[in-house]
């Protein structure tokens, strides 16, 4: 046939569209193109497919040679065109004879020699192929990750050679299969590592079970990242649909996928120095950035008042909503971002402000400079912040027993189920008519936020999330109405609120 079309998949946010690679050969000076929006990658495919089509045995056609690649509108990067444009000149040549190639979609990038590397983001090319019920053929490299997507068949293969073999009918590639553990592994960091700190310890399992995010505040050395870190030991396992989510949000940033923690919940560290960029996403074509990394997993900001103050108002949008929408001049990309946010901070700049062992050297009106890195608005968006202060002489030296991140969890899980039972959402993410609805106080609890408000200046937004904190220390409690205790708890989590009035 002097026409082949052949079946692969492009790349546009989280999706991946259908890509017909079309092959037309006719008379004429030889000569190769391609066409329908190729990047520059797609395009140098021309000179990696004739050296994988020679290698393979084959004779590369000595004709004028037109690839097309549909849509036209379709901006196609990367090297996963390479196997699917040479399959469809060796069937357009005819050296290749395949009767069901329509079963069969395409992805991955030829070396010189015929052999098929590793390519990027191809668990959304997966996703896409088994709601197509087709079989998806790749590299070896990627057969394992793209297995984890159920009810597809997936055949990985080394080279050209063995793609061509196998569609020919003389040597069937073998099916991968998913080689995920029904469970993680267990988390090698435990709540139990930390000595004391039993304020912020409640802190991070009242955030753990309401989905609350939370800002700690204290002195150099008092546990502030390690109690971050322990966070996602609280968290319950990914089910395996959110967790197919995630891999693929790592799969198109290039990141690597340990398949045995491929149900662990994420947990982001960037650097003070990160772009808006590189925080919420973007470029030519928009990638996801390190708040999508981290969806349904934890986002920790480290030292947050060193971070640039426009890098943290990005935050703002994607916090409140939970999704990323970016545009750009190549194209538009929405990604999910629904993490939970943890961040730590020092109180001054030298750090030791309040501390019982160093003095502070910082003037009011250093301080003062240092925390308005801050703006209100993105405060007003953290559930809770709390002081983390430096630990009483000699209790480093105890043994005291410290619970474990499983007996913490166990209750995590509990006030999860009452949330699930109520409304199928976490308390954070009540709108104001949920919050009318689920999170009744009584009187008394009432009077206390109303007389708080009126003393700390709180705004309706800090009324919305001491309520939906106190929801959530009620579920803890198994209480099904709102009470004072309650409401006095999540109050003392807005520490940065008082010290601010």
């Amino acid at each position: 046939m002097s026409v082949a079309v052949v079946y692969s998949r492009g790349a546009s946010g989280l999706k991946s569209p259908l890509v017909h690679v079309e092959t037309h050969l006719s008379r004429g000076l030889p000569q190769f193109a391609i066409v329908g929006l190729p990047e520059a990658a797609v395009k140098e495919s021309k000179d990696r497919v004739r050296g994988a089509i020679i290698q393979g045995g084959f004779e590369f056609p000595r004709k004028r040679i037109i690839v097309n690649l549909a849509p036209a509108d379709l901006p196609k990067e990367g090297g996963r065109f390479d196997l699917p444009i040479a399959i469809s000149i060796l069937l357009a040549s005819e050296q290749l004879q395949a009767e069901h190639i329509a079963q069969f979609e395409f992805a991955g990038e030829l070396s010189l020699s015929g052999e098929l590397r590793s390519t990027a983001g191809l668990i959304p090319f997966a996703l896409g192929t088994q709601e197509a019920d087709r079989t998806l053929i790749l590299p070896h490299a990627n057969a394992h990750e793209a297995s984890l997507v159920q009810g597809l068949k997936v055949l990985g293969a080394h080279s050209l050679l063995s793609v061509c073999q196998h569609l020919s009918g003389h040597l069937a590639l073998p099916t991968t299969l998913a080689s995920v553990a029904r469970h993680t592994k267990q988390h090698t960091q435990c709540l139990s590592d930390i000595s004391g700190q039993a304020h912020a310890k409640r802190a991070l399992e009242i955030a753990a079970s309401g989905h609350h995010s939370l800002l700690m505040m204290g002195p150099p050395g008092t546990g502030k990242t390690m109690l971050a870190s322990r966070l996602t030991s609280l968290l319950p396992p990914l089910p395996a649909k959110d967790a197919i989510e995630v891999a693929a949000i790592r799969s198109i940033s290039r990141g690597a996928l340990d398949l045995e923690r491929f149900l662990e919940r994420p947990f982001r560290r960037p650097h003070h120095t990160a772009s808006p960029v590189s925080l919420v996403g973007g470029g030519r074509n928009p990638k996801p950035g390190e708040i999508s990394l981290a969806h349904l997993g934890v986002l920790f900001l480290d030292e947050l008042p060193e971070f640039d103050r426009k890098v943290l108002e990005v935050l703002r949008e994607p916090l409140e909503s939970g999704r990323v929408h970016l545009s750009r001049a190549q194209g538009q990309a929405e990604y999910p971002a629904q993490c939970l946010l943890v961040a730590a901070m020092n109180p001054c700049p030298c750090g030791y402000l309040g501390d019982t062992l160093k003095g502070c050297s910082c003037t009011e009106e250093q301080i003062k400079r240092y925390r308005h890195k801050i703006s209100g608005p993105l405060l007003d968006r953290i559930d809770m912040h709390l002081e983390v202060p430096r630990l009483p002489k000699g209790q480093l030296s105890q043994n005291n027993v410290e619970e474990t991140s499983d007996i913490v969890r166990e209750r995590v899980l509990k006030a999860r189920a009452i949330q699930e039972m109520r409304s199928n959402l976490p308390n954070a993410h009540y709108n104001p008519k949920e919050i009318k609805q689920f999170c009744a106080l009584d009187s008394t609890a009432q009077q206390l936020l109303e007389n708080a408000m009126e003393k700390l200046g709180l705004s309706a937004r800090a009324y919305h999330r001491i309520v939906k904190v106190a929801r959530t220390i009620a579920d803890l409690a198994d209480e099904k109405m709102i009470q004072a205790a309650f409401i006095a708890e999540a109050i003392q989590f807005r520490q940065l609120d008082r010290i601010k009035n």
